[in-house]
């Protein structure tokens, strides 16, 4: 056998194990949907409600970000306000956030960034916003997002176990209007949100997700505050890791889901986004597992070892692993978002996906510097960050780095 038949067929191989794979997922989406429907409308009233601070960071106008912001402006729970902030007024976001503590001024309030302590502009912002909410509990919540009305509920409900110190949501995507948006929300609702289903299911793993991340004020005071992760791309994988890690306590899934409004994205944008995210990943994790993750997206897998060794059993295999991967992305993106309608240009929209994705998860394995809302950064072990070398002092002093691969050991 030529070297290239038996990777070829080692190819094939690993492509079959990936489809087995998102079999399992779906069964497992299934499951939890079926239980989701299942339960009460309302949950069970709550004692006492703890007071909730929502924290929400801006930076440009997101789609449709008017109803994004409604949304919150009407949450059924007694007690919460919604701390809206952006980085200054020359923000475009700035006027559609003055409008909302203008029509909801009970219920939101609007806050600029002060200073600028470190390299990642969302933390920059959540450092003022916790500095100023009134509550003690407090909810990141990305400016793209809606949830349903009873979402503070059961965040209020989980948080009334001592041992619960993170409660994220599991992600889907709405409101596409573009093929870039459309696998956007295909990768949110397929992907990212029944990946975190189907981790607790099968290995009872809680994937935290800063879509929408709780944490008890008390525990990030412990932590340091959000300053120390200010130079740290994915915050909320370092912070859930500590709160695990270094005090023991949980992260859990809640069963409402919380969804990524898309609406009128590029497929570059598309592009761009997946390419900065899978540097994100390798970085905060092992590559023998980044390398794994591989399997879950299996048709670039197959078509690849098809066209190495091209066969007609190999492309009937092909053909097999592609009708499964269209059937669990279809049926598992009209199960994550309810009552929502799927476009026909679903199935092609599902092809495309993967190929970028793949592309960009290749990219992930050597690249490691992102362009980050007009900010190149170099991203370290953890996704720690560092400014290019031009962007430092004429002195050619280095910033302060936090000991991240402490945050992360075990």
């Amino acid at each position: 056998m030529s070297p290239i038949h038996a990777l070829s067929l080692t190819l094939l191989a690993l492509a079959i194990a990936g489809t087995f794979a998102l079999v399992v997922q779906l069964l497992c989406v299934l499951r939890h949907r079926g239980r989701t429907s299942r339960e009460p409308q309302a949950p069970v009233p709550l004692r006492k409600p703890v007071g909730i601070s929502i924290l929400k960071p801006l930076c440009g106008v997101d789609d449709d970000l008017e109803a994004n912001l409604e949304a919150f402006a009407h949450l059924g729970y007694p007690k919460y306000e919604v701390v809206l902030g952006v980085k200054d007024k020359k923000d475009p976001a700035y006027a559609v956030a003055k409008a909302a503590v203008a029509r909801w001024p009970k219920r939101m309030r609007l806050e600029l960034q002060h200073g600028e302590p470190g390299l990642n502009p969302k933390v920059n912002q959540l450092i003022t916003l916790a500095s100023v909410a009134r509550n003690d509990i407090l909810v990141i919540s990305d400016s793209n997002t809606r949830v349903g009305a009873h979402y503070l509920e059961e965040i209020a409900h989980i948080f009334e176990d001592p041992s619960v110190g993170c409660v994220s949501n599991p992600v889907s995507g709405i409101g596409e209007q573009t093929l870039g948006s459309l696998m956007d929300n295909l990768y949110q609702s397929t992907t990212a949100g029944a990946g975190q289903i189907s981790a607790k299911q099968v290995a009872d793993q809680d994937i935290v997700v800063g879509k929408s991340m709780a944490l008890r004020r008390e525990d990030v005071d412990a932590l340091g505050g959000f300053y120390s992760v200010r130079n740290v791309l994915a915050e909320d994988f370092v912070i859930g890791r500590w709160l695990t890690r270094r005090m023991g306590k949980r992260a859990v899934i809640a069963r409402a889901p919380v969804y990524n409004v898309s609406q009128k994205k590029s497929v570059t944008t598309f592009f761009k986004r997946y390419i900065r995210w899978s540097i994100i990943h390798h970085t905060c994790i092992p590559t023998p597992l980044y390398l794994g993750q591989s399997l879950i997206n299996p048709l670039p897998l197959g078509l690849l070892g098809a066209l190495l060794s091209p066969s007609a059993l190999a492309f009937q295999v092909l053909g097999g692993l592609t009708a499964v991967k269209l059937v669990h992305d279809v049926a598992v993106f009209q199960l994550m978002r309810p009552g929502q309608r799927t476009p026909w240009m679903t199935v092609p929209a599902v092809l495309l996906k993967d190929v970028l994705i793949f592309v960009a998860w290749a990219n992930g394995l050597f690249a490691r510097s992102v362009d980050w809302r007009g900010n190149k950064l170099r991203v370290m072990a953890g996704s720690r960050l560092v400014a290019p070398a031009s962007a430092l002092p004429q002195t050619g002093e280095v910033p302060e780095h936090e000991p991240i691969e402490e945050l992360l050991a075990g």
